[in-house]
């Protein structure tokens, strides 16, 4: 990573555990002063703690990425922070439901999580990258958003959304000199996929480590507007074709074998 055009500051929202936390210490060993945004302050700690042992500054925010004022604290708590490099990696599905019997509140949750807050943040962050001209913004995608899918069908539409919005950003940053990737996950294993009872076990079955993930998306930054994790191009391709109706009911099918069993 370049440490002068997307340094001295990077911003990881989402930075306490898997992937996010994976970014942090990869960036600590390059040499970047860290802001780590996350709800849970306690691995929020324990992946600042091993980020400082690289010898760079963290920072550490607890916050709730869905209060109403949580644009306007983290704006306030980078005041004076040169931040080169914004890493959003907070966008998890946090409801999966049938959507016409669904909570409608939990509902529009995701969609402030992954649309709201992040546009908040890149507008922010990428605004002052553009009056300095250099910096990188990095949007963590997901394979969902290229094919509509049961019980996260507002997770996979929002996921979409992410994707065209990084294109059309990637086109309006590039000649500021501003670099933007949206950075495609398949299945990956992080503690948010145990503590969903994922089947990450499952024989033949492909999961892409944290670890790799990260490193390819600090690699490929100046490769945007979008990269795919290595290993899921095949997936995007074949859930990018026309037969929609085959491709959904393939890919439920295939999502049931990956879930729980149903409680009696």
């Amino acid at each position: 990573m370049n440490l002068e055009k997307y340094g001295p500051w990077a911003l990881i929202a989402g930075g306490s555990e898997g992937v996010g936390a994976e970014f942090a210490t990869q960036l600590a060993e390059q040499g970047f002063d860290l802001v780590l945004l996350a709800r849970k302050d306690g691995p929020l700690q324990e992946t600042a703690q091993v980020a400082r042992s690289a010898g760079v500054e963290v920072r550490t925010l607890s916050i709730d990425l869905l209060d109403s004022n949580a644009g306007e604290r983290i704006a306030e708590f980078t005041s004076g922070l040169e931040i080169g490099l914004f890493i959003y990696n907070a966008g998890a599905n946090t409801y999966g439901h049938e959507f016409v019997t669904g909570d409608l509140d939990r509902f529009l949750a995701v969609i402030d999580l992954n649309i709201t807050i992040q546009l908040k943040l890149v507008q922010h962050f990428g605004s002052l990258m553009r009056a300095r001209r250099r910096g990188g913004i990095i949007l963590v995608g997901s394979l969902s958003g290229y094919l509509g899918s049961a019980q996260i069908s507002v997770y996979s539409a929002v996921k979409s959304f992410c994707r065209t919005f990084a294109e059309g950003l990637w086109l309006e940053m590039k000649d500021h000199n501003v670099d933007v990737l949206e950075l495609v996950l398949g299945l990956t294993r992080t503690p948010a996929m145990d503590r969903a009872g994922l089947k990450m076990d499952a024989p033949g079955l492909k999961v892409s480590e944290p670890r790799d993930v990260a490193a390819q998306g600090l690699a490929e930054l100046a490769n945007g507007p979008v990269v795919v994790v290595r290993g899921w191009e095949d997936a995007v391709e074949r859930n990018s074709g026309h037969n929609r109706a085959e491709l959904m009911l393939e890919a439920r099918d295939a999502a049931r074998k990956l879930l729980p069993p149903p409680s009696e």
